[in-house]
């Protein structure tokens, strides 16, 4: 089992939804969608799990990883909508993940609104994504 993603550029920052179960055998692929966010846009990074059934404790590392990685690129990772089932448990020696909870209040943070139309704003997304018939747009 796997995960789809969808990853907007909005102004001034990304937004990687995930669908899916975030276990071993999709640990690959988010960290792919984490290295199209760090390639493309600026600001944070909010990772939307609104969409997420589950996690396993490798999903929750692949996240911490890409709270590092997103660092070393001076971006910061915001969770999302995090799922009820666990919550995540950074080591102490990596950043900060802030988490919010939903995407509409992670937004208000940044004082943005997903879905307005943003000049030069991009989508890119797995062909398994609702909606979605190409892997890139």
């Amino acid at each position: 089992m796997t995960i789809d993603w969808r990853y907007t550029v909005e102004e001034n920052l990304g937004v990687l939804s995930v669908a899916g179960y975030l276990g071993p055998d999709a640990v690959r692929r988010f960290t792919g969608a984490i290295g199209w966010a760090v390639a493309r846009g600026t600001g944070p990074v909010i990772v939307d799990l609104a969409e997420l059934r589950s996690w396993s404790a490798e999903g929750q590392l692949a996240i911490i990883e890409a709270a590092r990685r997103l660092s070393a690129a001076g971006r910061g990772l915001e969770l999302a909508a995090i799922p009820a089932d666990g919550s995540l448990v950074p080591a102490g020696d990596g950043p900060v993940i802030p988490v919010h909870a939903d995407l509409p209040s992670a937004l208000a943070a940044h004082h943005a609104e997903h879905g307005e139309p943003v000049q030069g704003r991009h989508e890119w997304r797995t062909t398994g994504w609702a909606g979605g018939e190409q892997a890139g747009q």
